[in-house]
């Protein structure tokens, strides 16, 4: 290779950190495209439960981050956190493989080892997630600091890569369903619930690998332009990137520390005392997710070096980070709701092929594929003209696509009755206008935090937005759990000799052998409560997102003219 080439191209550095986050990503979007069938058809859940608990464990993963970082700023470093945090999900993953291998004959030590598993994955994600993307920008010379943002491209697009494949080979190999020949000669279509263990050994094989790209690769390629290992301790402070007379260390009094633990206190036993039920996740690790978020934005605010500008940009993040909530409460449905709806009551028939219900999640990473490039394209040429929209109003148009989405799906399934089928179009329909809104959104808000949030605070601002994301994903699992009973459920009721619709209308009273053979089968005899509201059918649920998101979306552009001052100059 030439001299100009080697200057001209890309660091091989880029490609190992994009083969392991490659491989990471198949892992991790793998293992979620199963998660929640396998707690409901082989641990036998319920589905609000596996929703709960699906909620609680994305949000955790965004969580977890924070300590992840600290822990590599200041003891092991990047790279070590890299690898343990990959030889941890993996191990994760292969406690699922056998949680999924004996569940027939010891569902006791299945839920444990499913518990076990989901606490190490959330630990080893957050070793894991903080420390890659961020040795990318030293891989490269300041002369070539230009190419950056090529290389985040690439980066992103290994992201997007690693999870198609993932959420295509673990449904394919895990969520299998066999035509079975019945006694009156019809052809039915039974779930293998033995099948999930290779969906969870394919995401673990991926994980080994992306973990053994990076260990063996790390010290010839990922390096400083001068040779040098990078992901190491951070040096400290440099003083030339602080603005003249900003203050390059935030001064937390034993006070503001004292404040913020209140207000999570007060934050975590509120949300506790009005939480319903006995799920521990919904009990604890939501309220602690809630609290975390609020009590952490309190402590920043309390830093007594914060002048006037940086405390209105910094608002400015904390209202960006609360309308973010209700996007990821409203897109994580992907992994929840959806996947059963696309489970039981979708004809998910494609040029005569039936694809497995986990598998319809794909449609997202491959349309983020086909659209990241044009839509980049789309804001650069906005950009040209000085027509690009603020991020608040990007953020207004997410939300409001994501409304649309919910809209249009639930007029498709407000004539379904108990029995019909939805068109798999209106599900690919659905991710394809989330995926515009998860483009419109989703990328912004990294980019926003970094421009407005002061440097002594750039860690703790991220933390905060990254919290939203998590408060996002519990409310995700809150809503997803009020699903109301799919086609599946009045089927298996009539089977059972139960007038469903009769019993949840309570025009007649089941005995306490029928409530009892109803709970047995995961079938719930009264109708769900959200907002005051009864949830009867699954028009009524997903018109909740489209007043939620269409809500937000309004409140959110009439704030634009309000939130631009209070960013000061900043776009």
């Amino acid at each position: 290779m030439s001299e100009v080439a080697v200057k001209s191209g890309h660091p091989k550095g880029l490609w190992v950190l994009f083969g392991t986050e490659m491989w990471e990503r198949f892992n991790f979007y793998g293992m979620r495209a199963i998660l929640t069938l396998f707690m409901v058809n082989a641990l036998l859940m319920k589905e609000e439960e596996a929703s709960i608990i699906y909620g609680g464990f994305l949000g955790l993963c965004y969580l977890t981050p924070m300590l992840g970082g600290f822990i590599a700023d200041r003891f092991f470093g990047n790279r070590n956190c890299i690898m343990l945090g990959g030889a941890m999900m993996a191990v994760g993953q292969i406690m699922l493989f056998f949680s999924a291998s004996i569940f027939s004959t010891n569902l006791g030590l299945a839920n444990i080892l499913l518990w076990s598993a989901l606490g190490i994955i959330v630990f080893g994600n957050g070793f894991f997630k903080p420390n890659i993307s961020s040795m990318v920008g030293s891989l490269y010379p300041k002369q070539e600091k230009s190419k950056l943002d090529t290389a985040f491209t690439i980066f992103y697009m290994g992201i997007n890569i690693g999870a198609f494949l993932g959420q295509f080979i673990c449904p394919f190999v895990g969520d299998v369903k066999d035509e079975i020949l019945m006694p009156d000669g019809s052809l039915n279509m039974i779930r293998d619930v033995h099948a999930f263990k290779y969906g969870f050994l394919a995401a673990g094989i991926a994980m080994i690998l992306g973990t053994a790209i990076f260990y063996f690769l790390k010290d010839k390629y990922v390096v400083s332009p001068d040779g040098k290992p990078i992901g190491g301790l951070p040096s400290g402070h440099n003083a030339d990137d602080y603005e003249e007379g900003e203050s390059m260390k935030a001064e937390f009094s034993t006070r503001s520390i004292m404040t913020a633990l209140a207000v999570f206190a007060a934050v975590f036993f509120t949300f506790n005392f009005f939480t319903d039920g006995e799920n521990v996740v919904k009990l604890y690790i939501y309220p602690f997710i809630y609290a975390s978020g609020v009590a952490l934005a309190t402590l920043i605010l309390l830093d007594k070096t914060l002048t006037k500008v940086e405390t209105q940009r910094i608002w400015v993040i904390y209202i960006m980070s609360f309308f973010i909530i209700f996007f990821w409460a409203a897109f994580e449905q992907a992994g929840s709701s959806l996947t059963f709806i696309a489970d039981n009551q979708t004809d998910r028939n494609i040029f005569g092929w039936n694809m497995p219900p986990s598998m319809v999640q794909i449609f997202n990473g491959l349309f983020v594929v086909m659209f990241a490039f044009p839509f980049s394209m789309l804001w650069d040429k906005l950009r040209e003209k000085n027509m690009e929209p603020l991020s608040t109003v990007k953020q207004s148009i997410g939300l409001l696509l994501i409304a649309l989405s919910y809209f249009i799906i639930a007029n498709n399934v407000a004539d379904l009755g108990n029995s019909g089928l939805l068109a798999i179009k209106w599900l690919i329909l659905l991710y394809l206008i989330q995926t515009f809104a998860e483009l419109c959104l989703s990328p912004i808000g990294l980019s926003l935090v970094g421009k407005l949030a002061p440097k002594r605070f750039a860690s703790l601002a991220y933390g905060v937005f990254f919290i939203s994301s998590a408060a996002g994903y519990a409310l995700s699992g809150t809503l997803g759990s009020i699903l109301p009973a799919t086609g599946d459920k009045f089927k298996k009721a009539s089977e059972l000799g139960i007038d469903l619709q009769a019993v949840l209308d309570k025009t007649i009273t089941p005995t306490a052998e029928q409530l009892q053979l109803l709970a047995k089968n995961q079938i719930n005899d009264s109708y769900k409560v959200f907002a005051g509201f009864e949830i009867q059918n699954l028009y009524d649920f997903f018109m909740v997102f489209v007043v939620l998101c269409g809500i937000a979306s309004l409140i959110l552009f009439l704030l634009t003219p309000f939130i631009k001052k209070m960013m000061n100059g900043v776009r």
